[in-house]
């Protein structure tokens, strides 16, 4: 365990020369804002999920209101993002539930929960897994947790930091006692160089930041074109 935080720790601090520090707002996002905007942000880019988060509070001004709304109509709102049957069902399901188990449509009641009981109370909602609620930990609770998406459980089983199949079981394996401090950098850096240079086929490791840390062991070499990309993270700038 403490080899491994090393090397997290060694890699974060190559990814931050790289990339930089990542933009945090001062004041954390609302738990209750940051699920809504993770549900949006499944499967699709960051642009599209924010003009669906931004549709959905302009078209109705509170969460109670898309509570009391129709499926049909939500849909209609987040359009923007794809999947609107399969979020706006998510959305509905997930306000409802709140309301009819707390009486209120907020989540602040797990800021003093732990990360492991928030994990479990927040993946409790149908339409809610573990990387949308693990995202609420990172980025609305300040926890450090590395939320793992399809980028992070690429880039950390080539590394050979876990080795799981499941993106799930990578992040309860990655997240067993994570090192503090680090994971909002480290997550959101990963997902940078996941989108520049770590893919899914022809990485280009001759570019990479951290390929001599690497253990992938079927590394490209070869001059692979790294577009500049300025990228917007909707989990930050939530509001």
């Amino acid at each position: 365990m403490k080899d491994r935080n090393a090397l997290i720790k060694k890699i974060n601090k190559k990814l931050i020369e790289r990339f930089g520090i990542p933009y945090r707002a001062e004041i954390p996002p609302d738990p209750l804002d940051m699920i809504l905007a993770t549900i949006l942000s499944q499967n699709t880019n960051d642009k599209n999920s924010y003009k669906a988060f931004q549709n959905l509070k302009t078209e109705y001004e509170t969460w109670e209101k898309v509570r009391t709304a129709n499926v049909a109509s939500i849909e209609n709102a987040i359009r923007v993002a794809g999947l609107g049957k399969q979020k706006s069902n998510a959305i509905k399901n997930l306000l409802s539930e709140l309301f009819e188990k707390r009486g209120a449509l907020s989540l602040d009641f797990i800021r003093d929960e732990k990360s492991d009981d928030a994990l479990v109370y927040l993946s409790s909602f149908k339409g809610i897994g573990i990387k949308t609620a693990s995202c609420v930990l990172l980025f609305a609770l300040e926890k450090d947790v590395c939320p793992v998406d399809t980028h992070v459980h690429r880039i950390v089983n080539r590394i050979g930091i876990v080795s799981e199949k499941d993106r799930d079981k990578t992040y309860f394996s990655l997240n067993k006692k994570f090192p503090k401090g680090v994971a909002h950098p480290f997550h959101t850096n990963l997902i940078r160089l996941g989108r520049q240079i770590c893919k899914p086929k022809n990485p280009a490791c001759k570019v990479c930041p951290i390929e001599k840390l690497c253990n992938y062991e079927v590394k490209n070499f070869e001059d692979v074109n790294i577009p500049e990309r300025n990228d917007f993270m909707l989990l930050d700038h939530v509001n």
